[in-house]
């Protein structure tokens, strides 16, 4: 059985009060996954920051 079957299948013995903290978590951790992938997105642009202002690079992409 899969990790999202089983999740599926103890959910239904749960009671209300704790499904509401669960999707708490939930949308945490989907939060924290959107927010990671923008810090790697941010760290990206600043490494590449420097190649994208030289001349030659704006030479190369005129074209396009």
């Amino acid at each position: 059985m899969e990790v999202k079957e089983l999740i599926a299948k103890e959910i239904e013995n749960v009671p209300e009060p704790y499904l509401i903290e669960i999707l708490d978590f939930i949308r945490f951790l989907e939060t924290k996954a959107l927010e990671r992938k923008m810090e790697l997105a941010l760290a990206s642009e600043t490494s590449l920051k420097k190649d994208w202002l030289k001349p030659e690079e704006n030479e190369a992409w005129k074209d396009l």
